[in-house]
């Protein structure tokens, strides 16, 4: 029998022509007491307006209105009870990059993975800006960031935009979070970047060519035509697959800022692209895990790990722990969208674990 996730997918596969998904308001995560930003729930949510907020060019630490009159307009305003942070902007080689930029101190690099943006590692952030330099980035057709028409939405592009970002800020000492997509992604940009890294934290991702038949059967289904059309027109990721990834339901207000981000089909390209990549990125998926184990064996690792995500069980672990020889575990009581479940015990994890001494920045 499939498991619940892949069994889940097949089942939209068969179904497609059904339309939309009812969502349920579940009971409080166990951060119920903690600030809205960090628990992702506000008792009354206000009406969030189409109108961006200010735009804060990279670099000039000045205030832009955002109006008509800039190249970018980002597609919402988050509410700024559970996005509490100034959003920053990088003009990358393909358009304006949305990015988070708090705290001071040792920086940490926070990838997300498909379909969510930097308003994942929001709980993330709110506990470790007190003592680490926090950048969370989108990007180009995620979150805030641009939907540039001549761009492929592949994790290789992907990684180029963030690293340009990297030696844009001149991160150093750096510690790189990747999550589903952003584990490649972030891999790519270690090596890229390698004498500016310190560690690695990763939760619920991969490096290497899709070989378990749970991903293999999430890539051909995703890839497919119906599939496809299902993701662009209905925003399937966010509407069906996102809450089966939660193990605590997610607020409606906090679904909103996801569903928001990708309000047209227009916009909705680079989710259904990176679902083809599973499949189609094998080549650069299989240069890119050798590269790893030849490049990063040494560097310190930090698996934070939802143990009970389907798509990525917990065995995949080993996979990490054979290429790396310094590596720490932190297993969770998540599924697959761990910030969500679980963000103040990762966020423990991260400090506990950059706090150790064979993680010393250089």
């Amino acid at each position: 029998m499939l498991p619940r996730l892949a069994q889940s997918v097949a089942t939209l596969h068969a179904g497609v022509q059904h339309g939309r998904v009812l969502l349920r308001e579940g009971p409080a995560t166990p951060q119920a007491g903690v600030h809205a930003a960090a628990t992702g729930r506000i008792a009354a949510p206000l009406p969030l307006s189409p109108r961006p907020g200010i735009l804060h060019r990279s670099g000039t630490g000045a205030p832009r209105p955002c109006g008509f009159n800039v190249t970018h307009v980002p597609p919402f305003r988050p509410d700024r009870r559970l996005f509490p942070f100034e959003s920053r902007w990088f003009e990358s080689p393909v358009g304006p990059v949305h990015y988070l930029d708090e705290g001071a101190g040792a920086p940490i690099l926070f990838l997300h993975g498909n379909p969510t943006w930097s308003f994942l590692y929001r709980g993330i952030v709110i506990r470790l800006r007190k003592s680490f330099r926090c950048i969370a980035v989108d990007y180009p057709g995620f979150g805030l960031s641009t939907h540039p028409e001549d761009y492929g939405y592949t994790p290789a592009e992907h990684a180029d935009v963030v690293g340009a970002l990297v030696r844009h800020l001149g991160l150093e000492n750096l510690t790189i979070m990747g999550h589903d997509w952003g584990g490649p992604i972030g891999m790519r940009v270690a090596l890229d970047e390698l004498t500016r890294l310190r560690a690695l934290v990763m939760g619920n991702t991969w490096y290497w060519p899709v070989d378990s038949w749970q991903l293999k059967v999430a890539g051909y289904v995703l890839s497919s035509a119906p599939m496809q059309t299902q993701i662009l027109k209905r925003n399937l990721f966010v509407e069906k697959l996102m809450p089966l990834g939660v193990k605590y339901p997610m607020a409606e207000e906090v679904l909103h800022h996801y569903r928001e981000a990708l309000p047209t089909p227009t916009s909705r390209v680079g989710v259904a692209e990176l679902s083809r990549q599973l499949m189609a990125a094998s080549l650069w998926l299989g240069d890119l895990a050798d590269e790893v184990r030849d490049g990063l064996s040494n560097v310190p690792l930090l698996l934070t790990w939802g143990i009970e995500d389907v798509a990525f069980p917990h065995h995949l672990m080993e996979r990490f722990r054979e290429d790396f020889r310094l590596s720490t575990i932190r297993r969770l009581d998540a599924k697959h969208f761990i910030q969500e479940d679980a963000p103040a015990e990762i966020s423990e994890a991260i400090a506990g674990f950059l706090s150790a001494s064979r993680v010393t920045a250089g």
